[in-house]
C-alpha cells in the first residue's frame, strides 16, 4: 500500500517546485541600453535577478520530492525482489520516464538561472557603431522546466503507486520451507 503521507509530501514539494518555476518564467531579467551622462558611451542596464532565486528555488524542491521518492522505493534497485507482474512493469517503466522528465527538467532549470545570473558588462563608444548587444535568457526555458516538473510530478506519484502495489506482491524466491513436509503421514 502506497504511503499517503509521502504522497502528499511529494505533491507538496512538487507544487512548490512548479509555483517557483513558473514565477522564474515570469521574472526573467530584462534589459535596455543607456547612455552615460555625457553620452559618450552606451551599456546595458539589467532589472532584477529574482527570477535566478526562483530557478535555483524550483531546481532544489524538485530534487527533494525526488530524492524522497527514490529514498521511499530504495531507487528500484535496493532492496528485496519484486513479484512479476503488471504492476512490476508499470514500476519499470514510469521509473525510466520519471528519471528522463527529472533530468529534463534539472536541465532546464539550472540552465536557465545560469544564463539568466549571466549579464554582459561591456559597454561601447558612440562612434556611429551599433548599440551593445544586452543578451538575456530566451522566453520559454523556465517554461519548459516548468511543464517537465509537471510531468515529473505526475509521473513520479504513478511509480511510487504501482512500485508499492509490486512491493505488497513480494516475491518469495524459496516458498516457505526448504524442507519435505512429512507430517500428515505418520
Amino acid at each position: 500500500m502506497a504511503s499517503k503521507l509521502l504522497m502528499i509530501a511529494v505533491f507538496v514539494l512538487d507544487l512548490i517546485a512548479f509555483g517557483l518555476a513558473v514565477a522564474a518564467e515570469q521574472r526573467r531579467s530584462t534589459a535596455k541600453v543607456d547612455e552615460d551622462s555625457e553620452k559618450n558611451y552606451s551599456y546595458c542596464v539589467y532589472d532584477s535577478d529574482i527570477a535566478t532565486g526562483y530557478g535555483v528555488g524550483a531546481f532544489l524542491f524538485l530534487m527533494a520530492s525526488q530524492v524522497l521518492i527514490m529514498v521511499a522505493s530504495r531507487c528500484f534497485c535496493c532492496g528485496k525482489a519484486l513479484s512479476p507482474s503488471g504492476s512490476r512493469a508499470c514500476a519499470i517503466i514510469l521509473f525510466m520516464i520519471c528519471w528522463l522528465f527529472f533530468l529534463i527538467a534539472e536541465i532546464c532549470l539550472f540552465a536557465g538561472s545560469v544564463r539568466n545570473a549571466y549579464h554582459t558588462r561591456y559597454r561601447t563608444i558612440f562612434a556611429g557603431e551599433d548599440p551593445p548587444s544586452c543578451q538575456t535568457l530566451r522566453k520559454g526555458v523556465f517554461g519548459a522546466g516548468a511543464a517537465f516538473v509537471f510531468f515529473t510530478a505526475i509521473v513520479s506519484e504513478f511509480y511510487y503507486v504501482y512500485y508499492s502495489k509490486a512491493k505488497g506482491n513480494s516475491f518469495q524466491p524459496y516458498g516457505g520451507e526448504a524442507g519435505v513436509g512429512m507430517g500428515t503421514y505418520k
